[in-house]
């Protein structure tokens, strides 16, 4: 037997195509009940829960108790960008959904990947701020350059709080339907909760969709260039 990481397992837990459509609904980053859970998945609620067993035994997810209810969410942002960057293998390999609509666009427009903004939004946002010179790689690391500290704290960004948590500031995250990079990190994660605060954009319910409105659209576009 081959020492090191079993990397196999991890793959089993995650090509369950029930358990696959229960991680994908936790990209969210909501937490959900096993009832939830089991309608994403078209599955019963016993099977669900069977299922989130398992990925919690896993590492996967983690499982937490309020009230009557049992909530589950993902692990950890490690657990989000490895189901992000399996997407992004699965589109630029081929292997899509056959069915397509009104939702599917509004997903490749903008969505919730996890804690920050995807889609075309998210990767017009990441390309306007490399582009001014506002974000910058040193060897595999992404940073916030002087200049991009200044904008971001222009636009509401408490950047000494987050400067301060374990959580990498800045890092590139592969956008599975552009096929491009966008901003994660606790910087990405805290500009998508200042669009949200500003009204900018608002979550759609039961949906990774991120809805912006017409203002919102607007001054997006003026602090984001492309």
């Amino acid at each position: 037997m081959k020492e090191g990481p079993d990397i196999a397992h991890i793959a089993a837990l995650i090509g369950d195509p029930a358990r696959a459509n229960m991680l994908t609904a936790l990209m969210s980053g909501k937490a959900l009940t096993a009832t939830e859970l089991a309608t994403e998945a078209g599955i019963t609620v016993q099977t669900a829960s069977t299922h989130l067993a398992k990925l919690a035994e896993g590492g996967l997810v983690e499982t937490r108790k309020q009230g009557r209810h049992k909530y589950s969410s993902l692990a950890n942002d490690d657990i989000a960008t490895l189901l992000e960057n399996l997407m992004g293998v699965a589109a630029k390999t081929g292997h899509l959904r056959t069915r397509t609509g009104p939702k599917d666009a509004a997903l490749r427009k903008a969505r919730v990947c996890y804690n920050h903004l995807a889609g075309d939004m998210g990767t017009q946002m990441y390309d306007s701020l490399r582009a001014r010179d506002m974000l910058h790689h040193s060897g595999e690391t992404l940073h916030l350059s002087p200049t991009g500290e200044s904008f971001v704290t222009a636009l509401g960004i408490d950047l000494p709080h987050l400067q301060h948590q374990r959580a990498p500031l800045c890092r590139d995250c592969l956008d599975w339907s552009e096929r491009r990079s966008h901003l994660a990190g606790s910087l990405g994660r805290a500009l998508l909760s200042r669009f949200i605060e500003l009204g900018w954009a608002k979550p759609v319910a039961d949906s990774r969709v991120i809805r912006f409105s017409s203002l919102g659209s607007t001054e997006f576009a003026k602090h984001f260039p492309l």
